[in-house]
């Protein structure tokens, strides 16, 4: 019998993970580097902890619309490999799963966990080799093979499999073996804002909101949430993440206009109308008109400076447009981002044109695999960076099993 082939994957997090157990221990001989002290460290925090682990989405020319880069890429990657396998995977291996009301799937224990030791006890059976704390600090071809070289000693490979996640540090050492690099720029983050409107009210959430960049053209909607420093929810990091270069180049100033309650000035004038011709005598202050909150109308007529104990019959015209553009056309400046330092993701990494998407293999090195952020794909939030990442990892150990 011919000796095993060895692979090193280089990155102990979700694409590592999930290559590896699923390649064939009977061919290859595998050692997974991880340079923190744990694995699976973003599948840990991801989700609050529970882990979203995919979005039920099962039609994949849809589920490439959730990618602002990789969309095109990912539409064979995905008919091969798609949300409902992923939810197979799992389930098959004793970690039952959930759809919850906004499609994110987690396991039914709410515990990130569940997912872990699926994954890790998937590796161990096949006797596979982890290693925490191996910082990789260069990768040589070196005739038919690869030495990766580490502050721990050296190892050599016949295939390398890099899924390292997109720090400066791993860019770098992919770069130097050729590699193109698209730069980096934060995506998915929220919007840093000044404004009497937000102030005190963190915490406050609208169901259904929608922003507009009107210099960029480009809107989203979706639940919106102010908080301490402005705005975030998913009507934001949406469009944060579409947004992510052209954002980075405005270096985070700039001009949004929101909708918080996602009607058009005219139908919430004509609601407005219909509420004070009912109920002339209510105070202004105590009518439940539009679906926000009494904290969040009251600091509207407190910016209009229009008395809440004042009847709705006594609203002037001038108070009535003050209170409407407030709610459905507010003008907002950002100054500013905020990321999460657990979910971060990065818009930018290898090139694609140099990945063959068959199989994520290098164009430019044999036997080389990429998967993961450090390539130049990245998606809204939801569960979808981490389909990409489990069906780019399923090409990769499919192809490998069937040389």
């Amino acid at each position: 019998m011919s000796e095993k082939k060895k692979i090193i994957i280089v990155g102990g997090g979700a694409a590592g993970f999930f290559t590896a157990a699923n390649l064939d221990e009977n061919k290859y001989d595998v050692i997974i580097l991880e340079q923190n002290s744990d694995v699976l460290q973003k599948v840990k925090v991801s989700g609050g902890g529970r882990c979203n682990v995919t979005h039920a989405c099962f039609e994949p020319r849809e589920l490439t619309q959730f990618y602002p880069r990789g969309n095109r890429e990912l539409l064979s990657v995905f008919t091969k490999f798609q949300p409902g396998d992923t939810m197979d995977w799992f389930e098959s291996r004793n970690v039952p799963l959930k759809i919850e009301k906004d499609n994110r799937v987690f396991p039914e224990s709410d515990s990130s966990q569940s997912i872990m030791n699926a994954l890790i006890n998937e590796v161990r059976n096949k006797n596979f080799v982890v290693k925490n704390q191996v910082s990789v600090t260069e990768i040589v071809k070196e005739n038919e093979n690869y030495i990766i070289k580490t502050k721990q000693g050296d190892f050599a490979a016949d295939i390398v499999i890099y899924t390292t996640g997109s720090s400066p540090k791993s860019l770098k050492i992919i770069e130097n073996l050729g590699h193109k690099i698209v730069e980096p720029v934060p995506s998915l983050f929220t919007f840093n804002i000044k404004s009497d409107l937000l102030k005190d009210l963190p915490g406050t959430s609208f169901e259904n909101a929608e922003i507009r960049i009107p210099g960029l053209k480009t809107e989203e909607s979706g639940p919106l949430l102010i908080t301490h420093w402005g705005l975030s929810g998913p009507a934001v990091l949406k469009i944060s993440a579409w947004e992510a270069r052209t954002l980075a180049k405005l270096k985070y100033q700039f001009e949004i206009e929101v909708n918080f309650i996602s009607k058009p000035i005219f139908d919430a004038e004509e609601e407005l109308k219909e509420f004070k011709n009912q109920n002339p005598k209510r105070s202004i202050g105590q009518s439940k008109i539009f679906d926000v909150t009494n904290r969040f109308w009251n600091k509207i007529l407190e910016i209009s400076q229009i008395n809440p104990e004042k009847q709705i019959a006594n609203l002037s015209g001038k108070e009535m447009f003050l209170i409407l553009e407030t709610l459905c056309q507010k003008k907002l400046l950002v100054s500013g981002k905020s990321t999460f330092k657990d979910e971060f993701v990065t818009a930018g990494g290898v090139d694609l044109k140099e990945i063959n998407f068959k199989n994520m293999s290098s164009k430019i090195l044999p036997d080389f695999y990429i998967s993961g952020e450090v390539l130049d794909i990245d998606a809204v939030t939801g569960g979808f960076n981490f389909q990409a990442c489990w069906s780019e990892a399923w090409l990769i150990s499919q192809n490998l099993n069937s040389q």
